[in-house]
């Protein structure tokens, strides 16, 4: 594994069944991320970028190559294994959002900081969404609150742990334009605070463009750095 790199994809390739034969979704992908760096992976609907992002975290695993996650070879280990790589050190935001709906706002930041056993889990998620501006939201379910504040909910959550990695999959996609470009604001500030490394997944390449280094992929194969 490269010595400053936090996370490193070796030949990745993801195939699933499909009716018209076996569907290539990653074909040999190979890349690092350095600790501290914002990565932006670029490119079309159906280009394989959520794949890879969801291959990166652990949260699926390749047909073939291998992932490195903070040291640790997820191919080498069963699902509970992954999921310890990544309590308390990973953190996510996705374009649906992905709150509980059967918890308020603070429940569902709260929750990853209960998962891991951290102390005034209460206090520390009511700071989080204060620092999001939703501290009048907090007794709020999702159901009662907008796309821009269901996702400020969910940026919070997913710093609630400090984690060294965030990875976000198209964080604006179901949100304004205006709405859209607070969301991107937030998130980049909120991860040049932490100094948290940031793997962004999305099609817009002018937020791309805000990222230390920006990679493409087209029909599951990495085209390279973009200027």
């Amino acid at each position: 594994m490269t010595p400053d790199a936090i996370v490193q994809a070796e030949a990745l390739t993801k195939q699933v069944p499909s009716p018209e034969g076996v569907l290539t979704i990653l074909d040999g992908v190979s890349m690092s991320v350095r600790r501290g760096e914002t990565l932006a992976v670029v490119g079309v609907s159906g280009s394989g970028k959520s794949t890879l992002l969801g291959l990166l975290a652990g949260l699926d695993v390749p047909t073939a190559g291998r992932v490195i996650l903070h040291g640790t070879d997820l191919s080498q280990v069963n699902e509970d294994e992954r999921a310890r790589v990544r309590a308390g050190r990973v953190g996510f935001v996705f374009q649906n959002f992905q709150l509980l709906p059967s918890l308020t706002a603070i429940e569902n930041v709260m929750l990853p900081l209960e998962l891991t056993g951290r102390p005034r889990a209460e206090k520390e998620a009511r700071s989080g969404l204060t620092r999001v501006g939703l501290a009048d939201r907090t007794a709020h379910y999702p159901s009662q609150l907008s796309g821009g504040e269901q996702q400020r909910v969910a940026i919070a959550r997913a710093f609630a742990t400090n984690p060294q990695i965030l990875f976000a999959d198209e964080p604006t996609g179901n949100l304004d334009e205006k709405t859209g470009g607070r969301i991107i604001d937030l998130l980049f500030d909120l991860n040049r605070e932490r100094d948290t490394t940031l793997i962004l997944v999305t099609h817009d390449r002018e937020i791309g463009i805000r990222c230390d280094r920006r990679l493409e992929l087209s029909a599951g194969r990495l085209l390279g750095a973009l200027n």
